[in-house]
């Protein structure tokens, strides 16, 4: 007897990188603040750009950009800038080099604030993941009230690159939102995580 092949959202079939992505992180749950602020980064480098890209660079990111470490990224100066916008490995927008340093403090903020980041930016969808039940690629929408609610927060807060498209992609990649279509092998395995 033949198995069922698997199958997973149309966006997610042509890139191995693409693949693994797909089926190990997109719409996981993340609440370590580092792992936010990574694609709060990311997702900020993407505009303008394909995920691909993206995720092709991930690993001179994580280099250039001290793992991640709000703190660190924080007190990046001048001198950080000039090495940013000479590593062929990230994007070297100056724009989006400073928007990455800004929320690095503006992730310090939030935290003095509301304790931690993740507290803060999972309350806009109730610290649960909102699961969507699309048929089709084509009903995912570009942003949603909760993401133009979070655009609008994090930009009173000296965020950039923070757009509500930005921001709803940034939900999707760290599972606020499970936008995996029905038919999915994903979408099933994330919502029965959920409920577990």
């Amino acid at each position: 007897m033949k198995s069922r092949p698997i199958v997973r959202c149309g966006w997610a079939v042509k890139d191995p990188l693409y693949v693994r992505y797909h089926d190990r992180e997109w719409g996981v749950p993340v609440h370590a603040d580092r792992r936010l602020f990574e694609f709060l980064v990311l997702e900020g480098a993407q505009a303008g750009l394909s995920w691909i890209t993206i995720l092709r660079k991930r690993p001179a990111y994580r280099a250039a950009f001290a793992g991640f470490d709000a703190a660190a990224v924080a007190r990046f100066g001048a001198g950080d800038v000039r090495r940013l916008l000479a590593d062929p490995g990230i994007v070297r927008n100056r724009m989006k080099v400073d928007a990455a340093i800004a929320n690095a403090r503006a992730v310090l903020a939030v935290r003095k604030e509301h304790g931690s980041f993740d507290r803060f930016i999972w309350s806009f969808t109730g610290r649960r993941p909102i699961v969507n039940r699309w048929a089709r690629l084509s009903q995912v929408p570009a942003e949603t009230d909760e993401s133009r609610a979070m655009s609008a927060a994090l930009r009173q807060r000296g965020f950039r690159f923070v757009g509500p498209t930005i921001c709803y992609a940034f939900m999707q990649a760290v599972g606020m939102v499970n936008d995996h279509v029905v038919d999915c092998f994903r979408h099933r395995e994330l919502l029965a995580a959920r409920t577990r």
